[in-house]
């Protein structure tokens, strides 16, 4: 047996070889890192104050209770602020997905006039902000404070997703939007109807990207929105922990303390709950997902 085979022979275990192992202990140590958090969370929502007290880094509950469930839903500002946060999702999200669609086609055509210093300007943008105040001074000029739209407007275009989805579409062949052009296709049918049903992974990709920007969104909110039964869910969700957590300082025995729920409870159960609608949502575009970004964030 030459060298060579017994080298191979000894770091080989069967038809798994060293680095294979090697490999699984690292990605089964980073899913731990993921896994035992998010258990953590779960535990903690489901466990009363004196156990969170006792473990906190407890993984599964030894005396379970909905307690801060039942005070985070009972309060009638969580089904509004899931209604703003829809009403949000409806309608910026095919926003989004037009404006940013319609961009990047424009810009992918080698043809199309201007395109550098369009392009440039966008650019622009992603290394230079003008920043909250013009923003505020904007949307006051167009009259969108206090209004959903001046939520869904800011956030209705990303630079960003922009140029991943502009170098999927130089990916496509030009030949198949010269075919169109010879059969008497405009721009707009060959955009819908031959470019978009070729982009499923990049689309996915993009739809994923701004789906969690809305949903998790509250910042723009916190600054143009004042009336409470207008506030996204994530909102609503911070003014019920910042009233536990006033509660919990108050209290003054243990007894109160659980009366009131406590408040790293329901900051665990706030967390369970905006997070579950997304973690739904993930799987119908995961197959998509990969193909779209590594496209997507290579220029062909």
């Amino acid at each position: 047996m030459s060298a060579k085979a017994v080298k191979q022979h000894k770091y080989r275990v069967g038809k798994m070889t060293f680095l294979d192992y090697f490999l699984m202990a690292v990605l089964a140590v980073l899913a731990l890192m993921i896994i035992i958090p998010f258990l953590n969370v779960i535990a903690i929502s489901l466990s009363p104050q004196k156990d969170y007290a006792d473990n906190p880094m407890m993984l599964f509950p030894r005396h379970p209770t909905l307690d801060a469930y039942k005070a985070l839903l009972n309060d009638g500002r969580i089904v509004t602020g899931f209604l703003n946060t829809l009403k949000i999702l409806v309608i910026g999200l095919p926003l989004s997905l037009f404006l940013t669609s319609t961009m990047a086609y424009a810009l992918s055509r080698n043809k199309f006039p201007g395109k550098k210093g369009i392009f440039f300007l966008v650019l622009f943008t992603m290394i230079f902000n003008g920043g909250i105040v013009p923003l505020y001074l904007v949307m006051k000029s167009l009259h969108l404070t206090g209004s959903l739209w001046s939520v869904i407007l800011v956030g209705s275009f990303s630079a960003f997703n922009m140029i991943l989805m502009m170098n999927y579409f130089q990916g496509l062949p030009e030949s198949l939007m010269e075919s169109a052009r010879l059969d008497g296709a405009g721009e707009w049918k060959i955009l819908f109807s031959i470019v978009l049903p070729l982009a499923a992974p990049i689309m996915a990709t993009i739809t994923l990207f701004y789906g969690v920007g809305f949903w998790n969104g509250w910042y723009d909110a916190m600054i143009f929105l004042r009336k409470a039964d207008m506030l996204p869910l994530q909102n609503v969700l911070r003014t019920i922990i910042v009233e536990s957590s006033t509660n919990v300082s108050n209290a003054s025995s243990v007894d109160a303390l659980n009366k009131s729920g406590f408040s790293t409870g329901m900051k665990m159960a706030s967390v369970f709950v905006s997070m579950v609608p997304i973690m739904c949502f993930f799987p119908m575009l995961q197959k998509h997902f990969a193909k779209g970004v590594l496209t997507g964030a290579i220029k062909t």
